[in-house]
């Protein structure tokens, strides 16, 4: 081997220590000696020394991970580099005094955000108490803001105690799933300040000014993080990546747990063979006749696979399967017969958060042969059906019906398949990396003189992971719509937040779609920084002749960009989607040119 290969795979290593100030912030590697070899297996082939060009010994190799910690930790400024908040970043780490140990610098970046975040619901609660007496919008700001920063510092916890049982093999997993939880954590953040528009007084300003730092703080964890997932595919070490990629392959052909193997079986059986853990029904031949007292009786902190059968009827009522309720299923009798419903809604002066009839909190949550419906109509503006702020979360086959902002994926990782949303403005919204495959968006009748948009993607930061991806799906025209003389202007989406991101691929768009396709939120606002695409669509308002030409606007991508953005590499579909039992595509779909769901 000659010295430049062997700088090479030193520089590497060197590359694989710096793990350790890449993920301080955010909170996922307690420990550098782990990631390069194993205790019971001695080192990893490939490593090699900087002098001799031999295999280090698991002695020597600490001790050579351990001296470039040393390094790398020395200077607040390298490991803040790739940060967009450098100076936060500084500050937080300042007082550290054993900086050569990286657990002190994670738990002293760890430690600022929550600190911080705490206070802010501690002095928000003093110091709006006045106004909030006087105005109800405020009150029920507060109250958004309470739940959603309470649920963004369990972010910043489970990334931290993701490091708890730290292994190679998962090296992919982790980065990923702290990727997934930074981002929420950010939405939960923005969601908060959101939640103070048009409020009387400066005290949307005042939340903004207490969520500052730990809203930097994350944001540089994110950037860490990010920067990292990077390395990982650039990186080349023959020994480490040989043996990863061998070990993950191993881990691949495991077996499922019960848990993963009973949700098959549910989700692929006739309903009427399942026995569920309980059922609920309106004419009292259930165990119970409301969904909120069945979720009632769910133990609480439940991490099993829990089947709650909800018969046929319309369920009038507000439900929440909150954080850490989790792997619930709502399993119905269809989509048109087992119906929750609700008409909370802005106009009202319930903020649009809160107007969801039913919200989605507790990971691995699925919904089949249900319909989520808000019944506000188009007059009462923002009125949510179905909020969605848990991960990886799975829809088939439901309905959800509203008009606007039908259909909120807030947070994290989501997957509908073979579902219905329909809507008029804005009715698929938020920041979670969602993915709709063979679904239909149907577009509704709008009030006089209002434009209809299918999307409303809410991306606040260019590391976050939130998207929209429709796959196979078909943009439809409710029959009331058809028949509107002018007609109603319809858009594919527009920019919610500065980042933007949306793709609509493989995919039938019928004629009523604007030939511009995409219309902007508020004059040249993000259209230089969103990331909209388009990929072999079809049906009359697929062509992309007279779209519109931002800069953020992508006319042409490669298939090996759009493969980016199927579900098995967006969020991860294979390990959690396949084993479900849901129809599901990992990859691009096989699509016939005349296809549509019409």
């Amino acid at each position: 081997m000659g010295s430049g290969e062997k700088n090479i795979r030193v520089a590497g290593a060197v590359a694989v220590a710096g793990v350790a100030y890449i993920l301080m912030v955010a909170c996922c590697v307690s420990g550098l000696p782990g990631l390069l070899f194993n205790d019971d297996e001695g080192p990893i082939d490939g490593v090699v020394s900087g002098s001799g060009g031999g295999i280090l010994s698991p002695r020597n190799l600490d001790d050579r991970i351990n001296g470039l910690i040393s390094a790398a930790t020395k200077s607040t400024k390298t490991i803040c580099a790739p940060t967009d908040y450098k100076e936060t970043c500084e500050r937080s780490l300042a007082g550290v005094t054993n900086i050569h140990d990286p657990r002190e610098l994670i738990k002293a970046a760890f430690t600022t955000a929550v600190e911080n975040i705490n206070n802010a619901i501690t002095k928000s609660s003093e110091l709006f108490k006045e106004d909030a007496d006087k105005d109800p919008r405020i009150s029920g700001a507060l109250d958004t803001c309470k739940a959603v920063l309470h649920h963004s510092v369990d972010d910043l916890t489970r990334c931290f105690d993701k490091a708890e049982d730290f292994q190679l093999t998962k090296i992919k997993d982790y980065a990923n799933d702290i990727r997934v939880w930074l981002s929420g954590a950010i939405t939960l953040q923005q969601t908060c300040i959101d939640a103070f528009q048009n409020t009387t007084g400066n005290t949307g300003e005042t939340m903004k000014h207490l969520l500052k730092i730990p809203g930097e703080l994350t944001s540089d964890g994110l950037a860490m993080i990010t920067h990292f997932t990077d390395l990982l595919h650039t990186v080349k070490i023959p020994g480490l990546h040989h043996g990863l990629n061998h070990r993950l392959l191993e881990a691949e052909g495991e077996f499922p747990h019960d848990g993963a193997c009973a949700t098959r079986r549910l989700l692929t059986a006739d309903p009427a063979s399942i026995k569920p853990d309980i059922v609920v029904a309106k004419d009292g031949s259930g165990q119970y006749k409301t969904i909120n007292d069945a979720l009632s009786a769910v133990p609480t902190q439940n991490n099993r696979t829990f089947v709650i059968f909800i018969k046929a009827g319309v369920y009038n009522e507000y439900v929440v399967v909150p954080r850490n309720m989790n792997k619930i299923v709502f399993l119905g009798e269809g989509p048109t017969k087992t119906r929750i419903t609700g008409n909370k809604n802005y106009k009202d002066g319930t903020g649009t958060y809160q107007t969801a009839t039913v919200a989605i909190e507790g990971d691995g949550f699925m919904a089949r042969d249900i319909g989520f419906e808000n019944s506000a109509g188009p007059e009462k503006h923002q009125a949510v059906a179905l909020r969605v702020t848990a991960d990886m979360t799975m829809f088939y086959n439901c309905h959800i019906d509203a008009y606007q902002d039908t259909l909120y994926t807030h947070a994290y990782r989501q997957y509908y398949r073979d579902c219905t949303i329909t809507g008029t403005i804005d009715f698929i919204f938020g920041d979670g990396a969602a993915v709709f495959q063979n679904c239909k968006m149907v577009v509704r009748k709008p009030l006089e003189n209002q434009a209809c948009m299918v999307t409303a993607q809410g991306r606040i930061e260019h590391n976050e992971v939130g998207g929209i991806v429709l796959q196979n799906c078909s943009i439809l025209p409710d029959p009331a719509l058809e028949g509107l003389n002018p007609p109603a202007k319809v858009y594919l989406g527009r920019p919610w937040k500065e980042f933007s991101r949306t793709v609509v691929m493989q995919s039938y768009i019928d004629g009523f779609v604007a030939p511009e396709g995409w219309a902007p939120w508020d004059g040249e606002f993000a259209l230089d920084t969103l990331w909209y695409a388009e990929y072999e669509n079809r049906g009359p308002g697929a062509s992309t002749v007279g779209r519109v030409n931002w800069k953020g606007y992508k006319k042409d991508i490669s298939a090996e960009i759009a493969q980016q953005f199927t579900p098995g590499v967006y969020v991860e579909g294979d390990e959690w989607i396949k084993p479900s039992g849901i129809p599901y595509e990992s990859g691009m779909m096989q699509v016939c040119a005349w296809q549509n769901y019409n």
